[in-house]
C-alpha cells in the first residue's frame, strides 16, 4: 500500500491503523531522484518519530529536520505539510546547495524587471509562490552567510523584498528546514548565524539513519522489490533467508536511497525470482562520521597497546610521533602543521627543535641548550645569547 505525502490527515490516519509506507504522490517519477523516495514506520524508533510528527504538524511552528543524506527529509517535510492546516496550500521545495550565491537570493525572494543583467521580467520567489502553504529549504547549512541575515528578517517580519525593489511583500509561509550537517558546530565555527539557528530550531526532528532502525529495512526492501519488480515484468519476487540476513546486517551508509539502488540492481541481475546475497552490489563507502569514529577506535587500541608495554618516556614517544607525522603530512610546512595541530607556531618550533626535526643553517639538527655539569670549577656555565644580528655569542 502506497500512501501519498499529499493525502490528508484523515486518509493517513484511519481509525486504529498506521500508514505502513509513505511515498511521494508519484513514486515512479521519483525513482531517478537523488532523494529517498519511501519511508516505512515498522521499527519502534520510526513509530516514535511518526507520533512526534503528528504532535508538531498541526502548528505553524518552524521545523528543523536533521538527518544523514538519504534518510527521507523531504518526505517528512511533505508529511508535516499534509497533516497541517495548510494541506490545501502550495508546497515548495528548494535545495539551498544547488544554487550559487548570485541566484539563490532571486530564487528565494524574487526580483524585479531590470534588477540585474538577464532579468527581462519580474519574477516571484519561492516565498511568494508558497504563500499560505509550506516552504521546504533543504541543505540549509550550505546557505551563504550573506543571505542568512536576509532570511532571518523574512522569518521575523513575514515579508520579502524582491531584488531590485524597495517595497516589501507580505507572505504567510511555514518554513521547514533540513540539513545533514551539525548546525551547532557550524555556529561555533562562524559558518552559521546563531540567531537563525534558534529561529529554525523551534521544533526539531532527528531522522535516525537506517542502520539504527533495522525494523524498517525488510519492509522497505519489499516495497522497492514490488515497485521495480512490476516495472521489470516480475510476477512475484522474494528474498532468500541469506539475502534477508545480509540486508539486515549491512550498515547502509547511503540509507534508504542506497537500499533502493541495491534492490534495483539485484532485480536486474537476478536469474530467478528470488534475490540472493551475490545479486547485491554493496558499496564500501562510509559516512565521514563513521570513518572518524573507526579511526578514533583504532587510535585508542594502539594507545592501549602502548600502555600495556609501558615503554620509557611514553608521553614523549607519543608526542614525537604526533609532531613528526603531522610535519610530514604538511610537507614540512610549519604554518600548516601548527594549524593542523591547533597550536601556535612558536610552540611547534620548540617541539620540532626538541625532537631534532628542525635543521639549522648548516644542515645539522638543533638541540636544546643544556647547562654543563658544575664539577669543573675552572669554567662558569653561561648560556648563549642572541646578538642584534641574530648570531649566537658568549659573553
Amino acid at each position: 500500500m502506497e500512501i501519498s505525502a499529499s493525502d490528508s490527515r484523515a486518509e493517513l490516519f484511519g481509525e486504529n491503523r498506521q500508514p505502513p509506507v509513505l511515498t511521494f504522490s508519484e513514486p515512479r517519477s521519483m525513482s531517478l531522484s537523488i532523494r529517498a523516495s519511501a519511508l516505512v514506520f515498522e521499527d519502534p524508533k520510526s513509530r516514535m518519530l511518526l507520533d512526534h510528527i503528528s504532535r508538531i504538524a498541526p502548528s505553524n511552528a518552524t521545523v528543523l529536520i536533521v538527518g544523514e543524506t538519504g534518510t527521507g527529509k523531504e518526505l517528512i517535510a511533505r508529511h508535516i505539510h499534509a497533516l497541517s492546516a495548510r494541506r490545501n496550500g502550495p508546497f515548495g521545495a528548494l535545495n539551498c546547495a544547488a544554487l550559487n550565491e548570485t541566484l539563490i537570493e532571486s530564487e528565494l525572494f524574487g526580483h524585479e524587471k531590470g534588477a540585474f543583467t538577464g532579468a527581462l521580467a519580474s519574477k516571484a520567489g519561492w516565498f511568494e509562490t508558497a504563500h499560505t502553504g509550506t516552504l521546504f529549504l533543504d541543505e540549509i547549512g550550505d546557505l551563504p552567510v550573506g543571505l542568512q541575515a536576509k532570511l532571518l528578517r523574512v522569518l521575523q517580519e513575514r515579508e520579502v523584498i524582491k531584488v531590485g525593489s524597495r517595497r516589501a511583500t507580505p507572505v504567510d509561509v511555514r518554513v521547514i528546514a533540513a540539513t545533514n550537517v551539525n548546525l551547532e558546530e557550524a555556529v561555533a565555527a562562524g559558518r552559521f548565524r546563531a540567531d537563525l539557528y534558534y529561529r529554525f530550531n523551534v521544533a526539531n526532528i532527528r531522522l535516525v539513519p537506517l542502520r539504527e532502525r533495522p525494523g524498517d529495512i525488510l519492509p522497505l526492501a519489499r516495497h522497492f522489490m514490488n515497485l521495480y519488480g512490476d516495472r521489470l515484468g516480475y510476477t512475484e519476487v522474494g528474498l532468500t533467508p541469506a539475502a534477508e540476513q545480509l540486508l539486515i546486517q549491512y550498515d547502509w551508509p547511503g540509507n534508504i536511497r542506497e537500499l533502493e539502488n541495491a534492490i534495483h540492481h539485484a532485480l536486474l541481475v537476478c536469474p530467478g525470482n528470488l534475490l540472493r546475497p551475490e545479486d547485491f552490489r554493496l558499496t564500501s563507502l562510509r559516512p565521514q562520521a563513521l570513518t572518524a569514529a573507526a579511526s578514533m577506535s583504532s587510535l585508542e587500541t594502539a594507545l592501549t597497546t602502548l600502555y600495556e608495554r609501558s615503554p620509557p618516556k611514553l608521553f614523549e614517544l607519543i608526542e614525537e610521533t604526533v609532531i613528526r607525522t603531522a610535519f610530514e603530512y604538511c610537507e614540512h610546512n610549519q604554518v600548516q602543521t601548527a594549524r593542523l595541530l591547533d597550536i601556535s607556531r612558536n610552540v611547534l618550533r620548540h617541539r620540532l627543535a626538541f625532537y631534532g626535526m628542525l635543521p639549522n643553517a648548516r644542515g645539522s639538527k638543533i638541540t636544546e641548550w643544556r647547562e654543563p655539569a658544575l664539577d669543573d670549577s675552572r669554567h662558569t656555565p653561561t648560556p648563549p645569547r642572541l646578538s642584534k644580528l641574530g648570531s649566537c655569542e658568549k659573553r
